[in-house]
């Protein structure tokens, strides 16, 4: 077991509050913190002791694969650990995207290094050739758009504004139900042409703002459109939000992105779980670099992005189901006595409230507070946490 030290990433959109005050660090942070991360990925890797020397997760796994993953995960994956453990904390409207499933992933980035694009080359979607399925379970009413709406609803909600220049959308999205449309859709949007984009949000804006103070049953789309916009003014994603199902999770649930599936995270606190990837196809709320010809040729819009609800393994742990094969999610809330950390093979435990010790076979202990996480190798057999905490688990699927 070894306690890690995780890195975090300083995006434009995160908070400065949630992640700092989760470590017990002073807030507000000198500049916005986005996401935690836990894991071996080779451009953050999370950083241990061991042997009295400081080294990273990735060069540890690198070292001793089958001694760190066990024989099954490196057959099953290579020698690398198959998933990154994320917290992520949306102050703002972070970008509307999708994520390659594993043979576009491997394509993508064949062709990318052909033709010369270097790693840290912005213009680079395709930084390594994994896909990146991902879950997010809330910690705090967590606001997302996830897949797109039905052809007609769309056209409803789009209509709804009374904007004669939408017209042709919404006769787009009138055309028929099915999926081609959608994505039709979406291309007139982000493509909107430059001279009347401004205009024609500020537009939507206002009738959404009308909207909102009107009440009805897409009041709250309405009332995130003009938020986002407040996030990302004269973007064109403010007027593809309207294509996409609005959710709010309560605390506890949980959010399944397939690959292909378009989402955005607009606010809250979550624990995201991922393939150990970091490939993005961006559509717009981003300052990013954005290809819009191969977005739309890898998303799916009759790909449902879930909400995912915790099963109960037993009274102290629960499981989030997916079908992504490179991780499992568990939640964790021992009440004093020792419980069984699950699943078996290579995990990272993170301690999200309370605090905990684990211990394994041989009677070794490390505790965790909150906002610190641990990696326990294939060969941690028999791990129990005990004390009062709210414990994520990141196993392999």
């Amino acid at each position: 077991m070894y306690l890690l030290g995780p890195v975090v990433q300083p995006y434009a959109w995160g908070s400065r509050y949630a992640i700092a005050e989760m470590q017990g660090r002073p807030v507000p942070s000198p500049g916005p913190e986005a996401e935690l991360w836990m894991g071996a990925h080779p451009s953050a890797p999370s950083v241990l002791e061991r042997g009295g020397h400081q080294t990273t997760l990735d060069a540890v796994v690198a070292g001793d694969p089958i001694g760190e993953l066990g024989a099954e995960c490196v057959e099953r994956f290579g020698p690398r650990l198959p998933f990154l453990l994320k917290v992520l904390a949306a102050d703002k409207a972070l970008s509307i995207q999708v994520h390659p499933d594993r043979a576009q992933a491997e394509a993508g980035f064949r062709s990318e290094n052909r033709r010369g694009i270097a790693p840290g080359d912005p213009a680079r979607h395709y930084v390594d050739d994994w896909p990146k399925p991902e879950i997010l379970c809330a910690l705090t009413p967590f606001e997302a758009l996830a897949g797109f709406r039905a052809p007609a609803e769309a056209a409803e909600i789009v209509g709804g504004l009374g904007l004669s220049v939408l017209r042709p959308l919404i006769a787009t999205l009138r055309a028929g139900e099915e999926p081609a449309v959608l994505t039709e859709a979406l291309r007139q949007v982000v493509t909107w042409p430059d001279d009347d984009r401004v205009a024609v949000l500020d537009e939507v804006v206002a009738a959404c703002t009308r909207l909102v103070a009107e009440g009805g049953r897409y009041a709250p789309a309405y009332d995130a459109a003009v938020r986002i916009a407040a996030d990302h003014p004269g973007d064109a994603g403010v007027l593809a939000s309207l294509l996409f199902r609005h959710v709010v999770l309560e605390p506890g649930e949980a959010l399944f992105m397939p690959a292909g599936g378009l989402h955005a995270y607009i606010k809250g606190i979550g624990v995201e779980l991922l393939a150990n990837s970091d490939n993005v196809l961006r559509a717009g709320l981003t300052g990013k670099h954005m290809d819009v010809p191969e977005l739309l040729r890898i998303v799916d819009p009759t790909v449902v992005v879930p909400v995912v609800h915790p099963e109960p393994v037993h009274e102290h742990v629960a499981m989030y189901r997916s079908p992504a094969p490179e991780f499992r999610l568990h939640r964790m809330t021992p009440a004093g006595e020792p419980v069984a950390v699950p699943a078996a093979g290579p995990r990272i435990v993170l301690c999200v409230e309370g605090e905990t010790v684990l211990a394994d076979a041989t009677g070794a202990e490390l505790k965790l507070r909150r906002g610190e996480s641990a990696f326990l190798s294939a060969g941690d057999d028999s791990v129990t946490a005990a004390g009062r905490a709210t414990l994520f688990v990141a196993a392999v699927g």
